[in-house]
């Protein structure tokens, strides 16, 4: 005859502990916020990468070490998808944050065409993603083009101008106040090319700026360049979406998506009369993927 033992609650085998993080834990999950740092890499070309996406999505105590990890290091976590990769963005105090100033004195050694490259940063922003909704939708691929954002920029100049004379504002003020006001004024004097003996263009030129503007963001894995007409053309990535999504609403985007830009799918600058700007409220401060 079986004996049928009864278990007590204190002879209850105890419930398994939680495993440790192991140092290899750690590492792996170092190494994924090291893969989200190199912006280009698509995890649909990379194994190791994807493996360690798929771990994040489905390893809930992985993922809350990675986000551990890439928080010590002063990084944001925007998303982590097979789309996107692990997309991150450096907080202020982060070593990995990069400044307006730093960025303009490495491309100009005239401290006041630092407005110029934050107007050409706002103006691909705008020009890329000029609706809330093409924020919202993954899908949504913006198009973007050298001449086509120094030319809608100038668009904007002459708005902004024709804007400030019917309020009886000051159409000439200093060229190193600071703001989008000045930004504008000073990019309408700025020749739109300029050119060197043997036609290249030149970097102070406001194209030459937006040139640089694109060149960084493609260097950053938030374009990528598609051909060559127009002085450049260049398709926005899922990063450069959730980088903008991230910091859309600031008063100087706003300002310029309440001027009337209306979507684009070629690159090429278009600017109405603003039907109605009630639906543009985004989230608050940014446009720019820079700290000042």
């Amino acid at each position: 005859m079986t004996e049928h033992v009864e278990w007590s609650d204190a002879e209850a085998p105890a419930p398994q502990a939680t495993a440790a993080v192991t140092p290899a834990d750690a590492a792996d999950a170092a190494r994924l916020v090291a893969f989200g740092l190199q912006p280009k890499l698509q995890p649909a070309r990379d194994q190791e990468y994807a493996d360690l996406l798929r771990r994040y999505r489905e390893d809930p105590p992985f993922a809350r070490l990675a986000d551990a990890v890439a928080a010590g290091l002063g990084l944001v976590v925007l998303e982590v998808s097979l789309r996107a990769g692990m997309a991150v963005t450096a907080a202020e105090d982060s070593v990995f944050a990069v400044r307006m100033g730093d960025y303009a004195r490495r491309a100009s050694a005239d401290s006041g065409d630092r407005f110029l490259h934050g107007l050409a940063h706002l103006a691909v922003a705008a020009l890329a993603f000029p609706r809330p909704e093409d924020l919202a939708d993954d899908g949504y691929i913006g198009r973007v083009t050298v001449n086509g954002v120094d030319a809608f920029v100038r668009q904007v100049c002459r708005r902004l101008e024709e804007r400030a004379a019917e309020q009886g504002e000051n159409t000439d003020p200093a060229t190193d106040a600071p703001g989008l006001e000045a930004a504008w004024r000073i990019w309408a004097r700025r020749s739109a090319t300029g050119a060197t003996k043997d036609a290249r263009r030149l970097a102070g030129s406001t194209t030459g700026i937006v040139a640089k503007a694109v060149a960084f963001l493609t260097d950053s894995g938030f374009l990528q360049r598609t051909g060559d007409d127009n002085g450049g053309t260049y398709r926005t990535t899922a990063r450069y979406q959730l980088q903008v999504r991230d910091m859309a609403g600031s008063a100087a985007l706003a300002e310029l998506l309440e001027l009337g830009v209306v979507p684009v799918t070629d690159g090429t600058p278009t600017l109405l009369p603003p039907e109605d700007t009630d639906d543009l409220e985004l989230v608050a401060d940014a446009g720019l993927p820079f700290h000042s």
